[in-house]
Formats: structure tokens, C-alpha cells, sequence
């Protein structure tokens, strides 16, 4: 029987970041959200903590805190010997983040109804405009800038627990649509998110609630059907674009 002594030798507390080493995590957190999102990586990819740090000119260290904190989100599976693969969730975990999602996400219309202020309302339709001129475009632009519209809403409660777990939930569902989707909706998008802020800026909170939960069970009706394999790819080369942004 092993002593509580040597347990506590085993299970570390994480470090404490200095504010640069902190920074360099969060863009690393960032590039790999954004990169799920737009399904550039794919659930199963691997994420060498050595490629990761020769792409971002970081340490193996930071790498490996970044990695952390991706799995704590539920976006990347931390397995033996310290590999690391972005999640593949199940079918039917997939479909339940769509039902989290959809709770969580009337909850952030509710509060929104008839709450907005003018320029909050130009800002969703300056943001519902560029997903309308991406729509003939890159998927991945697209499929971003709906992503972006959701956790926009959600900023604008002003509600930092709310913020914290609708974005996740966002890139969550994120995942699970790079795992089963089919190609992405763009004109769908745009017309559901236009109703939307419609019915809140005319302080409707029922047709807001109504049309949020109808826009996410729509998105995942339309988009659960089994993915191609897109075969091996590489690492560096994935997340080049997003490196600088």
C-alpha cells in the first residue's frame, strides 16, 4: 500500500506561468481552437509537443501546458508517453453538446432580449455581413465566423461563467462537426443568425429562445453524417496559417 506521502510525490500541482510564458500558452490555445474549427486539424491528429514548439518557437514545456489546457477543454486526448491527439468524441457525446448547447445558448438570448443597445446590434449585423461575403468562399472562413457569432453573443452578457462555458461548448461542437459533419451550411447561417438578432432587437424573447434552439438543432441535423478520411497529414504544415494569426 502505497503511503499518502509518495501520493503526493506523484500528483504535482501545476507551475505557476509568468505572464510571458502565459501569453505564449494562449496563442498556442488559440491557433489550435481555431484550427478544429475550421477542421484543418481533424479529431485523431497527433500534436507532437516537439512540432508544436518548433512551429510556435516555444519551449517542449510550454507546448505541454498548452496541451493541458486543451484537454481540460475536451478538445485534445492526452495519452501514454505524452502523446498528445486532438479528441474524437463519440456519436453520441457529439449529439449531446448539441443538447448542452442548446440549453446554455437560450439562456444567452434570454438575457439578451431587449438588452441591447444600438451599437451592440450593428456589431451582430457588421459580423452576420461578413459571413454573408465569406459564403462564396473558403469553408473554413465560414465556418469560423459562425462559430464567432455564437461566443459574440455570449460576450455581450457580460456573464463570465456564461462566456466561459458557451465557448467551450462552441468549440466542442466544433469538433464533433469536424468528426461527423457534412460541408458546412454558410446560407443557412446567415439567415438563421439574421432572424435571430431581429427578434432581439425587437426585445422578442420567445422567438429568441425558439430560433436559437431551432438554428443549433438545424445545424446538427444538417451536419451528422460520417466524414471522408482525409489520411495522414502534417503537423507544421497544418498550422502554418495560423501561427501568425
Amino acid at each position: 500500500m502505497r503511503s499518502g506521502g509518495n501520493c503526493e510525490e506523484e500528483h504535482h500541482p501545476p507551475m505557476a506561468l509568468s505572464r510571458d510564458s502565459a501569453s505564449r500558452v494562449d496563442r498556442i490555445c488559440l491557433a489550435i481552437r481555431r484550427a478544429i474549427i475550421e477542421r484543418a486539424l481533424a479529431p485523431g491528429d497527433k500534436l507532437p509537443e516537439d512540432a508544436l514548439g518548433e512551429r510556435f518557437g516555444v519551449s517542449r514545456t510550454i507546448a505541454r501546458q498548452a496541451l493541458g489546457q486543451l484537454a481540460g477543454e475536451g478538445l485534445v486526448d492526452l495519452r501514454r508517453n505524452r502523446i498528445a491527439v486532438v479528441a474524437t468524441p463519440t456519436f453520441e457525446e457529439a449529439r449531446d453538446t448539441f443538447d448542452i448547447r442548446v440549453e446554455l445558448e437560450r439562456l444567452v438570448v434570454r438575457h439578451l432580449a431587449g438588452a441591447l443597445g444600438p451599437e451592440q446590434i450593428a456589431e451582430l449585423n457588421a459580423h452576420i455581413a461578413a459571413q454573408d461575403k465569406a459564403a462564396g468562399g473558403p469553408e473554413a472562413a465560414s465556418i469560423r465566423l459562425a462559430t464567432d457569432f455564437h461566443v459574440l453573443l455570449a460576450r455581450m452578457t457580460g456573464k463570465p461563467i456564461l462566456i466561459r462555458y458557451v465557448s467551450e461548448v462552441a468549440y466542442r461542437s466544433g469538433l464533433s462537426l469536424s468528426a461527423y459533419g457534412r460541408p458546412h451550411s454558410p446560407e443557412c447561417a446567415v439567415n438563421e443568425h439574421r432572424s435571430l438578432v431581429e427578434a432581439l432587437a425587437k426585445g422578442d424573447r420567445d422567438a429568441a429562445m425558439r430560433l436559437m434552439a431551432g438554428h443549433l438543432e438545424a445545424v446538427a441535423d444538417r451536419a451528422f453524417l460520417p466524414d471522408a478520411d482525409r489520411g495522414t497529414r502534417n503537423l507544421v504544415d497544418i498550422l502554418a496559417p495560423y501561427v501568425e494569426d
